[in-house]
């Protein structure tokens, strides 16, 4: 007899969460074998793009990758390149300097945002929070905020604009911000630990794993599934604890700064720091323990620098390029260093199998940012791709021209349509796009 899922839950659950298994679900009855859920994820790149080698030429499916999206060639049928979507109210509309502030507040918002470093911050309801309020109580995290910045939420940092602003993607309300999380060791407690602070503060003091709480439940109950469940409970289990030394190698290895200074986990490149803090949206999609995600690359104005690739100055800096060629190079390998850690993201989501289909098959990516050009400060044909098939909803491969003028809101508004979340409008929206 095949012991019930909620069973083998009751002893593994508290602690971490299982991809879905054939063998539990027939266990459960065929009424409990719904469809794998939708995700829908927004990762935001900063201070626009060398738009000559980011934008491909031709049209619809038969469109000729970019230099910078060259990267995502073997990814090709799982996006489509989105042209002609605006952001109008990330403009000043009387309001002055201030376009990192309002690019970042309003790319999930839509909404124009109150100019003020004080505390009268206001903005509006993110889209990723409208699914999250909807989808709350079917999963162990209604939405989970992503970053590599440390967190701020007041100051003056652009223009007389908050650094709220600047530094949250994610809005609860037009006056909350939710915060991201930049530590991925945080993140993984967040996401996986039991929920007793004492007892994971206990667990890191002793080195030991969160599997090694669970590991016991597992392997009896491996014993009883069958050999696709048997892998895909060992694959499950050996990725999670991959991620987990990384974080611990990380800790041990980081530069040595006084400890109040120093976040835990914190990888020393910009590139492990990414695609660590990818593996944890990987995770929570994989366990369904959220739906919904944020990953704020860097925030708009960022001056991150990028010796990985290169290119030892400033972002920002180098963002006001006023034509120069060897400027422009530069900001290239920046986008392309960017799309490279994409590509890592979406690999790891198509080659994981759920209920005979991919994460990326039951996944929506927003890639993106709030300015198309950096030295111009504009907000309309954004750089932007929808990556996934939302569970079959969408139709990626394509390069996608939207009728001039179309608010970016709209694309979101189809995208709520396709998690289930029926919405009335997201910030300027005037109607769902159509043709994704």
């Amino acid at each position: 007899m095949i012991t019930p899922r909620r069973t083998f839950l009751k002893g593994i659950a508290a602690t971490l969460a299982l991809p879905s298994l054939q063998q539990l679900r027939a266990a459960e009855g065929a009424a409990a074998a719904v469809a794998s859920p939708t995700r829908m994820a927004f990762i935001y790149i900063p201070n626009g793009v060398n738009l000559d080698l980011w934008r491909p030429t031709g049209s619809g499916a038969g469109f000729a990758m970019s230099k910078t999206l060259e990267p995502l060639a073997d990814l090709r049928e799982h996006f489509s390149v989105m042209r002609g979507l605006d952001h109008d109210k990330a403009m000043a509309h009387g309001d002055g300097a201030g376009d990192h502030a309002r690019a970042n507040a309003t790319f999930l918002t839509g909404c124009q945002v109150r100019k003020t470093a004080g505390a009268d911050i206001r903005a509006g309801q993110s889209v990723d929070q409208i699914a999250a309020h909807a989808l709350s109580g079917q999963t162990r995290l209604s939405s989970l905020e992503l970053s590599t910045d440390p967190p701020r939420s007041s100051g003056n940092c652009d223009s007389g604009y908050s650094c709220a602003y600047q530094f949250n993607l994610s809005w609860i309300n037009e006056t909350t911000p939710a915060p991201a999380e930049r530590d991925p060791r945080l993140v993984f407690e967040k996401m996986f630990g039991s929920g007793n602070p004492k007892e994971d503060a206990r667990r890191r003091i002793y080195r030991k794993s969160i599997l090694d709480f669970v590991m016991d439940d597992a392997k009896r109950m491996q014993q009883r599934l069958g050999s696709s469940d048997r892998a895909k409970v060992d694959e499950y289990l050996t990725a999670t604890r991959d991620v987990e030394k990384r974080i611990e190698q990380a800790e041990k290895f980081r530069t040595e700064v006084p400890e109040s200074l120093r976040p835990n986990g914190v990888p020393d490149t910009y590139s492990a720091h990414i695609r660590l803090m990818f593996d944890m949206m990987h995770l929570a999609f994989q366990t369904d323990t959220t739906r919904v995600s944020s990953f704020l690359l860097a925030h708009d104005g960022s001056n991150h620098t990028f010796d990985e690739v290169g290119v030892p100055s400033a972002h920002h800096e180098l963002s006001h390029h006023r034509g120069n060629p060897q400027t422009l190079e530069m900001i290239g390998k920046i986008d392309r260093f960017y799309i490279e850690q994409l590509g890592y993201f979406l690999r790891k989501l198509r080659d994981t199998e759920e209920n005979g289909k991919s994460l990326l098959d039951q996944s929506m990516i927003v890639y993106g940012g709030g300015i198309a050009d950096g030295n111009r400060h504009n907000h309309d044909d954004l750089p932007v791709l929808l990556a996934g098939h939302g569970g079959g909803t969408l139709k990626p491969g394509r390069l996608i021209e939207a009728p001039k003028g179309t608010p970016m809101t709209n694309l979101y508004l189809a995208m709520l349509d396709r998690m289930g979340v029926k919405a009335q409008r997201v910030g300027d929206s005037t109607g769902e796009f159509g043709d994704v």
